[in-house]
C-alpha cells in the first residue's frame, strides 16, 4: 500500500466545471443561524464531498463570497449550488411542496438514526442549526423527522460542521444502498 500523490488524486476527482454539472444526490442542506464563517466553509466542503444537491443559507448564516468561508471551503462554495433565503419557514413549505422530506439534525422525541431512512424519504432536506442553540423549536415543529447521531461519551453534541459530515456520510450511504 502507498499513499496516492496529489497528481494521482486530481485525476480521480471532478474538475470544478464538471462538478457544476454533475449529477448530485437528492440531499439538500439548510444552514440556519450558523454564526461561524469557518463552519459554513467547512460545511460547503463537506457538501461538495457528498455531492449535495443544494445548500440553503437562512437566518443570520453568512453567505459566500467571504474570505473566511473560502478559507475552509477551499473553492467548494464555487461549485456547490447555494442560495440565501430570509424566511426559513417559507422555504420549508416550498421544499415540502416539491416533495422533500424535512429532517432536523437534532435530539428530539422520536429521533432516528440516518441508517433508518426509507427510500421514500428522499429527496431529503437536512436542517442544521446554530452552534449553541441548535434548530429552533418552531422549525423543528415543521419537520417530518429528526436525525440524531449516536453519542457514546459524556457529550451530547458535536461541532455543527463535524455533525454535518457524520450525518451526510450515513445519509448518502443509505441513499446509495437503497437506490441502486
Amino acid at each position: 500500500m502507498r499513499k496516492l500523490t496529489h497528481e494521482e488524486l486530481v485525476h480521480l476527482r471532478l474538475t470544478p466545471d464538471e462538478a457544476r454539472h454533475a449529477l448530485r444526490h437528492p440531499i439538500r442542506l439548510i444552514l440556519h443561524d450558523i454564526r461561524s464563517l469557518y463552519n459554513v466553509g467547512s460545511i460547503f466542503r463537506t457538501a461538495d464531498a457528498f455531492a449535495v444537491e443544494h445548500v440553503y443559507l437562512t437566518g443570520f448564516t453568512p453567505s459566500p463570497p467571504r474570505p473566511e468561508i473560502s478559507k475552509t471551503a477551499l473553492g467548494a462554495e464555487q461549485v456547490v449550488p447555494h442560495s440565501y433565503h430570509p424566511n426559513t419557514c417559507d422555504l420549508l413549505h416550498k421544499l415540502r411542496d416539491e416533495g422533500c422530506t424535512i429532517a432536523a439534525a437534532e435530539i428530539a422525541d422520536g429521533s432516528r438514526r440516518a441508517e433508518s431512512l426509507a427510500p421514500a424519504e428522499f429527496p431529503l432536506v437536512l436542517i442544521l442549526g446554530n452552534e449553541l442553540t441548535g434548530v429552533p423549536d418552531e422549525v423543528v415543529q415543521l419537520c417530518d423527522l429528526a436525525l440524531e447521531i449516536p453519542m457514546y461519551g459524556t457529550k451530547h453534541s458535536l461541532n455543527v460542521s463535524v455533525a454535518t459530515g457524520v450525518l451526510l456520510s450515513s445519509i448518502t450511504a443509505r441513499y446509495r444502498e437503497t437506490h441502486r
